[in-house]
């Protein structure tokens, strides 16, 4: 039998993961917020990986438990991940993946893209989520997986934020806003360029924001966390004494 893989955070997401771990042979050990992480380390201290599959809120601090004994076999995802979020932690060896499906309660998980996976067990995730009809490639650098962070990061605050002005599909915010949405997303990416500490290949990322439009042209813009995600970006502006004209002016009108 397959050594075990730990989840941690057992939401929607985890639950993809964990049913595609499964099918391709390792035992699942979950880890849910009322459980001693370190208790659950002392009897599991060598699985295959650890994937830490936690809300966005609950990340930092659920970073900050993850035992020694699993400091070099985690595995990351996340919304707006970036190599800041565990730059500051002892950890070794990190997998990561960018995930590019969407998977809500009482629904199958609709594709976008192809979700970008990079590190030792990146081959792993790919394989466990062919086995649910989920794509995953694996990227060869940090570097270009720091890009597919950033790509995706783009998009979710890009489509949020200008979608609490136009509302409607992702589509339309291409067909009908472009320069809208261009505005927002270069507001966005001089975010981005400030929390990577280094210049951002503008130009591509704006084709892979269009890439993902195209993915699920009928992909709603604004969620829920739109507003704290405008929010956020505001701060990250402030903190880095950016001007983000456009962002100001959106959250301006929603006042």
């Amino acid at each position: 039998m397959h050594k075990p893989i730990v989840v941690v955070g057992i939401g929607e997401m985890a639950g993809v993961f964990a049913r595609g771990f499964l099918r391709t042979g390792h035992p699942v050990y979950p880890v849910t917020r009322d459980m001693d992480m370190q208790a659950e380390a002392n009897i599991i201290p060598e699985p295959e990986f650890v994937l830490v599959a936690v809300g966005e809120a609950d990340l930092q601090a659920t970073l900050q438990q993850i035992p020694s004994q699993w400091h070099d076999k985690l595995a990351l995802l996340q919304n707006e991940l970036l190599p800041r979020d565990w730059q500051n932690f002892p950890f070794a060896n990190l997998t990561i993946i960018s995930v590019w499906f969407e998977k809500k309660k009482g629904q199958d998980a609709k594709v976008l893209l192809a979700s970008p996976a990079f590190g030792p067990h990146a081959d792993s995730l790919k394989q466990s989520l062919a086995s649910v009809q989920i794509p995953c490639r694996v990227v060869d650098s940090a570097a270009e997986m720091q890009y597919e962070l950033v790509r995706k990061n783009v998009y979710i605050v890009s489509t949020n934020i200008a979608g609490l002005k136009t509302g409607g599909t992702v589509s339309q915010l291409w067909s009908k806003h472009e320069a809208l949405t261009r505005a927002v997303a270069s507001d966005v990416m001089d975010i981005q360029a400030t929390l990577v500490n280094e210049a951002l290949p503008r130009e591509r990322l704006i084709e892979g924001m269009i890439e993902a439009f195209e993915g699920d042209p009928e992909h709603k813009c604004m969620g829920r966390s739109a507003p704290a995600r405008l929010q956020r970006a505001l701060q990250q502006a402030d903190q880095a004494g950016l001007d983000v004209a456009c962002l100001k002016k959106i959250a301006g009108e929603q006042q």
